[in-house]
């Protein structure tokens, strides 16, 4: 892997307080009356106490904590649905034998046998009639991969940015909403640098990001491990291929490679290099591979869209130029009466735009951006073209459990009329198919009614008050 700095793996204190942290779950030592205490958690609660005392010391001795127990709480974490890899091994098959597999799966990390298995390449539709690729992984690098996550997770936490909310506890879409409306209004931002970053996870580059993972972990087991899965190669439709760089949307070690990886690009780069040079207010929200940049300043703005692309170009990754744009986001002024503001952004599936309360005041207000509200009526459209012929409880629960998806998610203040729409449309779709099961089988308004009242839909609801 090359030579990099090394420091001292843990010293004496540091064992000593990873043997005097208290149990995360709260329960007490077993010379205190209760059980015992985990050698796992409570070595893990020692490394983040570490990290956070130490925001630079570099861990050189970790992969030897991938044992049993992390296996096993990997595999209670991980998703288990019914989607498998090229191995078409399912999660409910995997635990029927769970203890010998686990075993048989830490013998062979021990022994260096452990070989990562080509990843299972799906395409998903996306707005605009283009499609995303994503890798499902076979289970037992899933599980593994959710073991390293847990051992880094704490490590690299500690130096993310408030402003990054992807896949991190106690942070999500909703927080990053919140944060942006927020700060717009009190830094009182007039300029949106809208960015788009073409094909991230595709394109990331494996040496910047070992680098970047070499700045807090430089322990080699698990630099191995990383490169196994980013070596794996792809399969689709019976030929595996091995991309010279990017990581595999979908993995679950993804997330967390992508987070470290743009923290290094952006956003300490931002922060230590670019905020204390310019000249107005400004702020940065980042999700993933997507973020906003809204200063108060047109001249911070047009610099920013700039030097940014030239960022980016320096790790291999570049800006979509068309999508990547800046947006003149001023708050109209008290003499204009109706309408909205200059300018509308996009940013994890809403539309922000400025709107005039029925008081008289302007807000900034957010809806489904139209293509993606298309997308899922068309989505709900084949789901009941395609479903039409299951039990209609079966149907119900299905059209169900979307909906109130739905509402979960886009349900936020202001948002309300999407909402409707998309009810309505649902009990439109389920009608005109349900009405051709059979050349017999027409249901009107009337009869759908009796259906509706035996089995209710989810009727539209704000979820967050944001």
């Amino acid at each position: 892997m090359g030579d990099t700095r090394r420091s001292q793996t843990i010293s004496a204190e540091g064992r000593k307080t990873v043997k005097q942290t208290p149990h995360e779950t709260g329960r007490s030592s077993s010379g205190e009356g209760g059980p015992p205490l985990l050698v796992g958690e409570t070595s893990f609660a020692g490394i983040k106490m570490l990290a956070m005392k130490n925001p630079e010391m570099v861990f050189t001795s970790l992969a030897h904590r991938i044992d049993l127990s992390l296996l096993s709480k990997a595999f209670s974490e991980i998703k288990r649905n019914d989607s498998t890899g090229v191995d078409e091994v399912t999660a409910r098959k995997y635990a029927g034998n769970l203890d010998e597999n686990l075993y048989n799966l830490h013998q062979r990390l021990l022994r260096g046998q452990y070989v990562a298995t080509p990843v299972k390449r799906v395409w998903i539709e996306k707005e605009g009639g283009k499609k995303r690729p994503i890798g499902i992984p076979v289970l037992e690098d899933k599980i593994v991969q959710k073991a390293v996550c847990i051992i880094l997770d704490p490590i690299f936490d500690v130096n993310f940015h408030s402003f990054s909310h992807g896949f991190r506890k106690e942070y999500g879409q909703q927080t990053a909403l919140k944060e942006l409306r927020k700060q717009c209004i009190d830094l009182n931002i007039n300029w949106i640098v809208d960015a788009d970053v073409s094909e991230y996870f595709g394109n990331i580059d494996h040496l910047h990001l070992k680098e970047a993972i070499k700045k807090r972990v430089n322990d080699g087991g698990i630099l191995r491990l990383i490169g196994k899965w980013l070596n794996a190669g792809v399969m689709e439709a019976g030929m595996v291929t091995y991309p010279e760089k990017g990581t595999t949307q979908g993995g679950v070690i993804s997330p967390l490679l992508a987070n470290i990886f743009l923290h290094n690009v952006l956003d300490d780069w931002y922060v230590k290099e670019i905020k204390p040079q310019l000249m107005g207010r400004n702020f940065i929200i980042r999700f993933a591979d997507d973020f906003i940049i809204g200063c108060e300043l047109k001249s911070d703005a047009e610099r920013l869209m700039k030097i940014l692309p030239e960022r980016f170009k320096e790790f291999g990754l570049t800006l979509h130029p068309e999508k990547t744009k800046l947006v003149p986001f001023i708050k109209p002024p008290k003499s204009k009466k109706s309408g909205k503001g200059s300018g509308t952004f996009d940013f994890l599936g809403f539309t922000f735009y400025w709107s005039r309360t029925r008081q008289g005041y302007w807000i900034i207000n957010k809806k489904t951006i139209g293509k993606r509200l298309s997308l899922y009526l068309r989505g709900l459209w084949k789901w009941c073209k395609k479903n039409r012929h299951l039990p209609l409880k079966v149907q119900h629960l299905k059209l169900h459990q979307k909906l109130r998806g739905y509402y979960q998610y886009f349900g936020v203040r202001g948002n309300y009329y999407a909402l409707r729409v998309v009810f309505k449309y649902a009990e439109k779709s389920w009608r005109f198919w349900l009405s051709r099961r059979s050349h017999k089988g027409y249901i009107s308004w009337e009869k759908f009614a009796t259906i509706r009242a035996k089995f209710p839909l989810p009727i539209p609801r704000i979820v967050h008050n944001i």
